[in-house]
């Protein structure tokens, strides 16, 4: 049988969410959609390269359009669409981290950001703050959703929306601040 790129990410997706980053491999992937390893190579260079589009197809799947109005609205949106996006997946923050940090996929989050922001050299810093916070909390949200459903801990791991919020509210006014300070004093912010 023969599987398209699109079915192969489809089915990454799946074993990522029934086993976890940890053991989706180019190996187990194959035996699940019953091919040899070396049919994966026709869509996929290597292993990094699968998980580029499978974390491209977790941010692809979570994209929601950014409301209209100012920067600091659009911004916090779209921190919360990257948020809902990765926890939509077992793992999803900490795959979608390991492809940005090695600079692959299609997906640019901070880019996005630094567009939303205005696309100074500070709004890149800021821009990458905000998705280090973003990728952060999610991989600590799904650590512990993780030891709570085995009985590790006891919490509430979805009462953490409030501190992501917060969070991404004290880092926002900081820009906000850093802004507004730089303007005052007339140095630019690049």
């Amino acid at each position: 049988m023969s599987h398209h790129r699109s079915d192969v990410v489809e089915h990454a997706l799946q074993v990522l969410d029934r086993h976890g980053l940890a053991d989706l491999s180019m190996r187990r992937l194959a035996a699940d959609l019953d091919v040899q390893p070396s049919a994966l190579y026709w869509h996929f260079a290597n292993k990094q390269a699968l998980l580029a589009a499978v974390a491209d197809e977790v941010l692809r799947r979570g994209e929601r359009s950014v409301p209209d109005g100012t920067w600091n609205e659009q911004v916090t949106a779209y921190a919360h669409a990257l948020r809902d996006a990765m926890l939509a997946y077992r793992d999803g923050a900490e795959l979608v981290a390991t492809a940005q940090a090695f600079g692959l996929g299609e997906s640019d989050p901070v880019g996005r950001l630094v567009e939303l922001l205005g696309g100074t050299r500070f709004d890149r810093v800021a821009a990458t703050t905000v998705l280090h916070f973003v990728l952060g909390h999610v991989s600590d949200e799904q650590v512990n959703l993780q030891a709570s459903s085995v009985g590790a801990i006891e919490d509430d791991p979805l009462s953490r929306a409030d501190t992501f919020s917060t969070g991404l509210g004290i880092i926002v006014a900081g820009i906000a601040s850093r802004r507004h300070q730089e303007a005052w004093s007339g140095r630019p912010s690049s």
